[in-house]
């Protein structure tokens, strides 16, 4: 990963959005906000409490399948058990992906001041995301539905990622993987027909995500305006694959083989399914405005997008 010299000044720099923010600053205020609402899931959480009946797992519009004629053929009790299923698979997703992020991130400060606020937040970043994953992989267990790993493709093509990918790259693909997921958890935690322990699980993640957010979005901003001609271009075709990487691996098709559907007929609805792509462009419209903004949608990359589906 390349890195950008300390003692770059970013006084009247800016992009599209305006003067960009020291980064010392952001990383001082996201230091202050950890202290101040930060979670130990293995304390928060009623990990005892029964599972609940007649709750879903993962609200019915964001399950892949939804309104789509299977879907109609579907008994309500089908249905909750592909819900499961479905949160198992993007708990996993989670998990797969944070792995990611916390060695990306470490990479990201191995070169930098060891005694910065901005290398103190990347570590608590690391911290926040040890317990994500372990609070996910406990959440699948609660519920009692298998792991879902990515393909042995992608898991290694992620393997290469780790190894080649520069710091706007890195932050970038940081984004893809917390933004979606983020969107769709803002619906979970305040829907009372999802179970109480999902809701607890999403909230914690909500509230701990958006400083990782902000952490990426203001330093992508920062690689975008000073890092090389070169490299913003190798951001934009690596993002833009990653997005298409992402929009495949986001439910494990093994999840209708394991409620006894029709696997190949579930994916060809799912990829046809207006209401399943609004869901996942909706989802995305944030992180691609943002992207768009600050020069990373364009070209090969803006291609690779549109080819994933997540941008409308």
């Amino acid at each position: 990963m390349t890195t950008v010299p300390e003692d770059v000044s970013l006084e009247g720099l800016r992009d599209a959005l305006g003067l960009l923010k020291d980064r010392e600053q952001v990383a001082a205020r996201l230091l202050e906000s950890s202290a101040k609402h930060s979670f130990d899931p293995d304390k928060e959480l009623d990990w005892d409490a029964p599972v609940e009946d007649g709750k879903w797992f993962w609200p019915p519009e964001l399950v892949s399948l939804y309104d789509t004629p299977m879907w109609r053929r579907m008994s309500e009790e089908q249905r909750m058990d592909l819900a499961r299923h479905e949160a198992a698979s993007l708990a996993s997703l989670g998990i797969w992906f944070e792995i990611i992020l916390m060695q990306l991130l470490v990479r990201h400060i191995y070169d930098k001041s060891l005694t910065s606020h901005h290398v103190r937040y990347a570590l608590t970043e690391i911290a926040d995301e040890c317990r994500h994953s372990m609070m996910f992989a406990r959440m699948i267990q609660k519920g009692g539905a298998p792991t879902y790993p990515v393909t042995r493709f992608n898991h290694n093509l992620a393997r290469v990622l780790k190894t080649v990918s520069t710091t706007p790259g890195s932050f970038a693909c940081t984004l893809l993987g917390e933004e979606i997921l983020d969107w769709m958890q803002r619906l979970v935690f305040p829907d009372e027909r999802v179970q109480t322990l999902v809701r607890g699980v999403t909230r914690i993640h909500v509230v701990e995500e958006a400083r990782h957010v902000r952490y990426a979005r203001e330093e992508l901003r920062r690689q975008m305006v000073t890092a090389p001609a070169w490299e913003r271009a190798l951001t934009r075709v690596s993002c833009g694959e990653a997005a298409r990487v992402f929009s495949i691996a986001f439910v494990n098709p093994e999840v209708y083989t394991n409620v006894g559907l029709d696997r190949r007929e579930a994916v060809a609805q799912v990829k046809a399914s207006g209401h399943r792509r609004e869901v996942m462009q909706t989802g995305a419209k944030r992180l691609t405005d943002f992207l768009d903004d600050i020069g990373v949608m364009r070209g090969v990359g803006r291609r690779l997008w549109r080819s994933s589906g997540l941008l409308a």
